[in-house]
């Protein structure tokens, strides 16, 4: 079976090299001519773990090929993957125009039935967008020709997007042909084998399914951040009360840990979008509102802590920074709480000095000159006033503490991930702040 992926960025290129895994002759699209280029040399546009084998494994098996002509990928394929990105306006709603740029070349390319798959994550409504821009093509050329549209969202979190697409919970397809079902249902058959369920239904229904799925895991992270800055006004432990919770199988262990907000290329512009489509049907989203109100807000608690230790004074002070990216296992920093801490304490007049294992390429890209970046998670702390743990890494777990104390002016650690544990801390001598605690 022969596919095209249109869009070689997080999604298209994990979908591409997953389905060539299986077998499937894989075609992965870009306009983006140096993308291409490195691509086909092996090297990748981003970090995700176990992907870089993977692209190369299947590019030397020739199951995974990378092109800038989508003219001549869509001759030879029966399924056209869209997955291309869809960044968010002004006002939050989705901006579709590279989707629809691809239906419309797809329109004025393909020649002979295939069926054309949204991937990326769109609005309701979409796909009937999608299909009226095939078909405007289509009939500009005089030419009939069937085609299916489908959907088919995407449900992987970066750092672990392979075992996700190659083991997932579940598969969605939206779509209202049987002739479009039967084809999905073949490409998707090796993943089946393993007993991982597909899940067939309408076109709007899949399409709102995504947008459910990101705005209810949002929900739980800022319903916990809630929970977690009462817990510290009130004196109680918010991880022992996400253990007495958690256990509840109704609520369940995962997305209920405190921290300082989530970030990412989804949660934050998925809650958006989703806000936008209701009220453009006059419907007010009230608790995803709320959902993002505590997150922006959020992205400030360890900023205040830092600002309350200093009575206010930071004009001068020196903070190392571990973690840059939104989450581990990922370099992707788009919304990441860094950003807003790093913005806060530079425009108090201090100076930060940044490592992330593997985001400081893309924080310079960001964020440019205006941090310093170290070599090594110790060099950061070399003559700084505080260390703030903003992303909660591995490597961060256990770290010596001897070379940290050599290395800070002074025992003070605020940690936005709750990696250590307070009466340790004390013990070491710290003056130390977390999440949901009240420690100091």
């Amino acid at each position: 079976m022969k596919i095209t992926v249109i869009g070689t960025g997080y999604v298209g290129l994990v979908t591409g090299t997953c389905f060539a895994e299986v077998g499937v002759d894989v075609t992965c699209i870009d306009i983006d001519q140096k993308k291409i280029e490195n691509l086909n040399k092996g090297i990748l546009p981003i970090y995700e773990p176990g992907l870089e084998e993977m692209v190369l494994r299947n590019t030397q098996k020739q199951r995974l090929h990378f092109s800038t002509s989508l003219i001549d990928s869509i001759k030879q394929v029966e399924v056209a993957f869209i997955a291309v990105g869809t960044p968010p306006d002004e006002d939050g709603s989705a901006d579709l125009k590279y989707v629809l740029a691809v239906a419309a070349s797809i329109g004025q390319h393909m020649i002979h039935p295939l069926v054309v798959v949204t991937k990326s994550t769109v609005p309701v409504t979409t796909a009937e967008k999608v299909r009226k821009a095939v078909q405007a093509e289509l009939d500009k050329r005089g030419v009939k020709i069937d085609f299916y549209v489908a959907s088919n969202p995407e449900f992987l979190k970066e750092g672990a997007a392979i075992d996700d697409f190659m083991k997932p919970d579940r598969i969605v397809v939206g779509t209202d042909r049987i002739e479009a079902e039967e084809i999905m249902r073949k490409l998707y058959k090796p993943f089946l084998m393993n007993g991982h369920p597909i899940i067939f239904m309408d076109i709007p229904s899949a399409e709102m399914t995504k947008y459910a799925a990101n705005a209810m895991l949002a929900t739980k992270i800022s319903f916990m951040n809630d929970v977690a800055n009462l817990c510290e006004i009130m004196g109680a432990d918010v991880n022992m009360v996400r253990k007495g919770i958690g256990s509840d199988a109704r609520i369940g262990t995962k997305f209920i840990y405190p921290g300082v907000g989530y970030g990412g290329s989804c949660f934050p512009k998925d809650v958006k979008a989703l806000i936008k489509t209701a009220k453009e049907k006059n419907y007010n989203m009230r608790i995803l509102n709320a959902v993002e109100e505590v997150n922006d807000s959020q992205k400030e608690v360890l900023f205040n802590k830092v600002k309350t230790h200093f009575k206010g004074n930071l004009k001068g002070k020196k903070f190392a920074l571990w973690g840059l990216s939104f989450k581990p296992k990922t370099d992707d920093m788009r919304e990441a709480p860094s950003l807003v801490i790093i913005e806060k304490l530079l425009s108090e007049g201090a100076e930060v000095v940044a490592y992330d294992p593997v985001a400081m390429h893309e924080a310079e890209r960001m964020l440019g000159k205006t941090i310093s970046y170290a070599t090594d998670m110790y060099d950061s702390l070399n003559d700084a006033d505080a260390l703030l743990i903003v992303t909660e890494w591995p490597e961060f777990r256990v770290p010596d503490f001897d070379e940290i104390n050599k290395r800070l002016k002074q025992k003070v650690l605020f940690d936005g991930r709750n990696i250590f544990d307070p009466q340790d801390m004390k013990k070491l001598g710290y003056s130390y702040y977390c999440i949901g605690i009240k420690t100091n």
